[in-house]
């Protein structure tokens, strides 16, 4: 019972960052920067204040150690993947509340990726614990995820971009 809270709380907590997602995006004014860069610029914002709020103390504690494991390795890697998906999540954003002319046909395409990604902790985590993946391969799972959601973001951005006909 209380992984499924545990869970359910990784959800909110994604939805939670999608929310924040949400007023940095719409309501904050960025005065020198271009609705085109401004997802760029929420998303980097947003992924190195997870990246120090969740990976500092353990890598700074633990990598300053005589030992070497490649655990460290790993979590650095984990920290690049979720780089891209906060990136492609505030891509995703500005499609879904910046962008008033985009193709209707891909809205649904649009939202359904924002889902997978702002529910991508919850993913990895039934991986782990459901599954009983090895940490590696978690690694490589979030890593290939990322590349794809980061090429499916790409491909809906440009779309958006296009004038429609």
């Amino acid at each position: 019972m209380l992984i499924y809270f545990q869970e359910l709380l990784k959800a909110l907590i994604g939805f939670i960052d999608v929310a924040g997602l949400y007023f940095a995006l719409t309501q904050l004014t960025h005065r020198n920067i271009s609705q085109n860069h401004k997802f760029q610029a929420v998303g980097l914002g947003w992924a190195f204040a997870d990246s120090v709020l969740h990976r500092l103390a353990p890598l700074w504690v633990g990598a300053r150690g005589l030992e070497f494991t490649w655990d460290y390795i790993l979590q650095g890697l984990e920290a690049n993947a979720n780089l891209v998906f906060s990136i492609s999540l505030a891509a995703l954003g500005s499609l879904m509340w910046l962008r008033k002319n985009k193709p209707k046909t891909l809205v649904p395409i649009i939202y359904a990726c924002a889902g997978i990604v702002a529910t991508m902790p919850s993913i990895t985590s039934y991986l782990r614990r459901g599954l009983g993946w090895h940490f590696p391969k978690v690694v490589g799972f979030e890593l290939f995820t990322s590349l794809a959601m980061a090429f499916i973001s790409w491909q809906l951005f440009s779309a958006c971009q296009r004038p429609s006909a």
